[in-house]
């Protein structure tokens, strides 16, 4: 229902939770597809987040009682999003060359913990700088607080967006 009502507004991409299963991504895809084609729409991108870049080892395994390394279960969910038929990933810039390694069919990656080197990491554990997460492979990059809250050395926001435009320009 949700997928439906996401592509009756006309979003460009929404996501679901690759840890939903094979079976939620399926239908999530299905039903935007279905809904978008009735309505003489484009269907939107369905990405499959998979690990936060929040949790970092220890978070997996001790507190999601998660066994093995992120790396390896982050390509597990990539996989099985795949298989669902979505459009691309919601991971880790550290992730992306082992999920494009891995992955059968061409994948967007949308690789959220991106930090200039002079932002602060804030709540993030596994993190890049912009070029690094572009030369990783990432399709887009979410950069929130190093703009939203730019230290006052590097001045406005528009200001730190206009250095973060211009690292990645290096990467391109």
């Amino acid at each position: 229902g949700a997928s439906r009502a996401v592509a009756r507004l006309g979003v460009t991409m929404f996501n679901v939770h690759a840890m939903g299963g094979l079976e939620m991504m399926k239908l999530a895809v299905e039903a935007s597809g279905e809904e978008a084609d009735r309505l003489g729409k484009e269907r939107p991108l369905v990405l499959a987040v998979t690990i936060l870049t929040s949790i970092d080892q220890r978070t997996m395994n001790k507190e999601l009682r998660i066994s093995g390394d992120v790396e390896s279960q982050v390509v597990h969910l990539a996989n099985l999003a795949a298989a669902a038929g979505v459009d691309g990933v919601i991971a880790s810039p550290h992730e992306a060359v082992p999920i494009l390694a891995a992955v059968r069919r061409k994948m967007l990656i949308v690789a959220p913990g991106v930090r200039p080197t002079w932002a602060g990491a804030y709540d993030q554990k596994r993190i890049t700088t912009p070029a690094e997460a572009i030369l990783n492979g990432a399709s887009y990059l979410v950069i929130g607080r190093p703009i939203t809250a730019a230290p006052s050395e590097i001045g406005t926001p528009v200001d730190a967006a206009r250095l973060i435009g211009e690292e990645i320009a290096t990467a391109l």
